[in-house]
This record gives structure tokens, C-alpha cells and sequence, in this order.
């Protein structure tokens, strides 16, 4: 059973905090923690505004959220850690080895497609982007 999902991109002010906020939304009746965290994060920075409204036309308040830079030890205390792209899974695979049989794609379930990062594009790009994170939150529903 899974008990806390940590979900990694890299500035963790679009993709995985999209993911988190999602995925905390799909799961509010749940007794599951979902964080998320940056590789390289924009330490202390709100969410980027066109993924912030996008949340919010979806009904989801992302306002609290501040960027926080991935450590190891929050990579040892997940049950299981989500991120947006193959590098990702080496990036933290190099940051904590022992943590690596819990690091996956969130795109796993379906095309195992990376889901692009969509900083400084257009809402059309976010809105693609969105779509692509919906679809990997929700396929892992049912394994959580």
C-alpha cells in the first residue's frame, strides 16, 4: 500500500506540481500523501500561472504551492515516486540508488511517453501538456 507518492520534475513549478495537485484531487478521500519536488527547483517560486489556471478552471486551488529543490531523503521516504521523463528516473536513480525499484514514468501505464516541460510556452502547450498529465495521474488510480 501506498501511503506517500512523491511526483519529480525539474523546477517543480509546472509538471510535477500540476501531478500533485491532480493526483491529490483524484485521491482526497484517501489516506495517501502526495508532495512533489524539483531536480533542479526554482526554490520558493509559485506555481507557473498558465499551469495555476489551468488547475483552477478544473476546480483545484494550487495557490499554496512553493517550488522545493528533490533531496535524497525525500526520495528514501516516498513508497513511490513519479517523474516526467527517462532522464528524470537517472537523475534520481544516481541521487539515491536505493530508491531506485520505486522510481517510475508517470506515463508508465500508457505510451511511457515523456510528458514534455512546457516553461515559458504557450497555454496551448500547457494546455497539451495538462492533458498528457491527467492521462498518467489517472492510470495509476487503480494502483494506489
Amino acid at each position: 500500500m501506498f501511503k506517500h507518492v512523491l511526483i519529480v520534475c525539474i523546477g517543480n513549478i509546472c509538471r510535477s506540481p500540476t501531478a500533485e495537485f491532480l493526483l491529490r484531487h483524484r485521491l482526497k478521500d484517501r489516506d495517501i500523501r502526495v508532495s512533489s519536488a524539483g531536480l533542479s527547483a526554482a526554490v520558493g517560486h509559485p506555481m507557473e500561472d498558465n499551469a495555476m489556471r489551468i488547475l483552477k478552471e478544473r476546480g483545484i486551488d494550487a495557490a499554496d504551492h512553493r517550488a522545493r529543490q528533490l533531496s535524497p531523503s525525500m526520495l528514501r521516504e516516498a513508497d513511490l515516486v513519479l517523474v516526467m521523463e527517462r532522464e528524470h528516473l537517472a537523475a534520481a536513480s544516481r541521487m539515491a540508488p536505493e530508491s531506485s525499484g520505486k522510481l517510475f514514468l508517470l506515463d508508465k501505464w500508457r505510451e511511457a511517453e515523456d510528458v514534455p516541460d512546457p516553461y515559458r510556452r504557450t497555454r496551448q502547450v500547457f494546455d497539451h501538456v495538462y492533458d498528457m498529465i491527467e492521462r498518467g495521474v489517472d492510470s495509476w488510480i487503480r494502483y494506489l
